[in-house]
Order: C-alpha cells, then structure tokens, then sequence
C-alpha cells in the first residue's frame, strides 16, 4: 500500500467557467496535450460511453440524458426512466453494451424513489432512433439495493462490463458508514450480476446464507470511479474518503475494505475514524489519497495516442479539477503521480478514453463540459 505525498493545492475558484475557449495547449511532464471542449451547456453531467459510430452518450444527473455526434451537436434522449434528484442522487452512470451494434442495448444506474425512500438500482434499456430522433426502450430494472433508505448522499454509482460480460457496479455507504458492514446490505459495496441480472456462480455470497447474494465485495465509502485493468487483469476501485483517506482499492471476491472500522482519513470534524488504518480481517488499499482529491471517474490507460502513459491510472478530481495521473511500472506497483489541469475547466466528474487513445472528460458544473485531451504534437 502507497500514499501520495503531500502537496499544495491552488485556491478553488468560485463558479464554474466559461466554456467557449478555443482549443488550450498544456504542458505536462512527459508530453504537451490539446484540450478541446466538445460540448458545453451540459447540466451537471455524470456519466458517459461512447458509441460504434463514435458518438457519445451522456447522462445528466437531474435525469436527462443526450447523444453528442461527432460535431459536438447535442441530441436529446426521450423516455429516460423516472429518477429521485436530490442532494448527490439522480441519474448516474452509462456503459454500453459490447453487443451495441446488434443489440442496442445500454446500462444504467441512477437513484429510483420506492415508497418514500430511495436507492441505487442497475438498470438496462434499447437505444431506439428514429428519423434522427433518440428514445429508450424496454427498459428493465436488473438489480435493485434490498434496503433503501431517505437520506441524500453517497449512492455510488459506476458501472464496469468485465471481459467474461458480466457486470460490475459499485454503491455507497449513504453516509451511514455501518451499512458498509451489513453483509445483507448492498450499499457501501461492489455488486456483481450477469447481464441479465441473475447471479453469478463465482459470487461469494450467491448461495444467499452469509450475505446478500450480489455483493462482490464490501466496506466502501463510496466508490465513483471504477475500471477493469487489463495489466493486472483485474477490477480497479477508487472511492472517497472522509477527510483524507481517498483510496485506490483491487475489489477481490468475499473481501472486506474496511470502512468505517479502518480509514487513513479523519472525520470532517477531525476526530479519529474507527480503529485506526489497520485491523485483522480488513484490506488495505492499494494506494490512498491524502489530502483528499474527491476522485470521481477511473480508466487504465491503453493506447497509442500518448505511449508515454501505457499501463498508468488516471483519475478524475471534484475538488481540486485536476486530472491525476498515477504512473505505473510493468508490474502495477504505483511509482509516482502527476497533476494536470490545475481547476482549468472545474470539477471533474468522469474519465473515458476513446478508441483513438484520447481521453475525454466530464466536468460536473450546471454549465458542465464534454472535453476531450489530445497529443498536441
């Protein structure tokens, strides 16, 4: 386990940006980058994937979602499910299907209301279009959390389709830190189905005895950055902290993270969180973020548009509006890290990276932006 060093961070600005620059370049320690903004006007965006035909599809968290085609023309979604918008939940993330261009198929998470209370549900639907007009249809609720609960915060969520297709998404504690260690409680956890919903064999809690029969892992504050990572060939994880604490975790089947018993942050208030940063029978994290970055947004870097970066981690920061990278060796130990963009386009709410090698950005602002980072050279 490695933590970042201390550093100094620049002063918050105040309100969002303008977002009607031309295309900025930036210097970076091992290349300079383009940072062109594709789209503006988005609100408070979440998620995105992109398209076979190289669009890309947007979630909004207010619960609208869009296609923005190749010219960066904005084209609205009809019959998106109905989401519960309050505090930190509304309509989250969106991955499309590896069959897309047969199926038409994507997947949702969001937060649905239910009786008075609320809770994170996987969600699947059809990407209909008709006469350049976008709907969903068929839509079908995969999984929903057994125990929802009325408050606003914490409630995940990212969704990674693994290589064998079955499906990883993550969950929130919904800042009551002990739902993280109910084992039949799917909040403060990484939850694994297949496809359809159903349960997968290799599930360490698919017989239903000693916790609920999704969960893949727990112990979780709340996780909103999530990839598969094809160097280590495993599920990568990063999930806030309270104050200091932010954590890169490798969720392993049956395995216990360790929130709220164990933590490297403090609470907000400054008291000590639990026993401290280790105890028997909880992991520890592969990485932790200390002063806390507020990571949203995770991807493994593979591409031929920056070799320099092959194999290394880059991670999206709400606080701070940087993109971090965290350089990597050939084995995946973390060796260093680097900090770009410095609060240039605002809070940065999720990391894709395109089929070209280009990586392309969210910023949760009411004014949020489609960026995408290109070689400059």
């Amino acid at each position: 386990m490695q933590k970042f060093a201390k550093f100094a961070f620049p002063t918050l600005f105040a309100s969002a940006l303008a977002f009607h620059a031309a295309a900025s370049e930036i210097g970076t320690e091992k290349v300079k980058i383009n940072a062109d903004i594709i789209a503006d006007g988005l609100a408070n965006p979440w998620g995105m994937d992109f398209l076979p035909d190289g669009s890309v599809i947007v979630t909004e968290r207010g619960g609208a979602m869009r296609i923005i085609d190749k010219a960066g023309k904005s084209h609205a979604i009809a019959a998106v499910p109905k989401v519960f918008v309050r505090g930190q939940g509304g309509l989250l993330d969106v991955a499309v299907a590896p069959d897309f261009a047969d199926s038409k198929m994507i997947y949702l998470t969001y937060v649905e209301p239910r009786k008075r209370q609320w809770g994170t549900v996987l969600s699947t639907a059809k990407l209909v279009e008709e006469k350049g007009h976008y709907s969903l249809a068929e839509k079908q609720v995969l999984l929903r959390m057994s125990k929802p609960g009325t408050t606003n915060r914490h409630f995940g969520s990212r969704i990674v389709i693994a290589p064998d297709g079955t499906i990883f998404f993550t969950t929130g504690d919904r800042g009551q830190g002990e739902r993280a260690q109910d084992m039949f409680d799917e909040s403060g956890a990484v939850v694994h189905v297949n496809a359809d919903g159903t349960i997968p064999a290799a599930n360490p809690f698919a017989d239903g005895k000693n916790g609920a029969p999704a969960i893949w892992s727990k112990g979780h504050r709340n996780i909103q950055g999530a990839t598969f990572d094809p160097l280590t060939k495993s599920l990568l994880t990063v999930e806030h902290g309270a104050k200091g604490g932010d954590e890169l975790n490798h969720p392993e089947a049956g395995k216990n993270y360790g929130w709220p018993v164990i933590s490297y942050g403090v609470d907000y208030s400054g008291k000590k969180l639990g026993v401290g940063t280790e105890a028997p029978g909880y992991e520890q994290p592969q990485y932790y973020l200390d002063p806390s970055i507020a990571p949203s947004g995770l991807v493994s870097y593979q591409g031929n548009m920056f070799p320099e970066w092959n194999g290394d981690l880059l991670v999206g920061s709400l606080k701070f509006g940087e993109l971090v990278r965290l350089d990597r060796d050939e084995t995946g130990k973390i060796v260093g890290e680097e900090r770009m963009l410095n609060n240039k386009f605002g809070r940065i709410r999720d990391v894709n990276l395109a089929p070209d090698g280009s990586i392309w950005l969210l910023t949760d602002e009411v004014d949020g932006a489609l960026i995408r980072i290109s070689r400059a050279d």
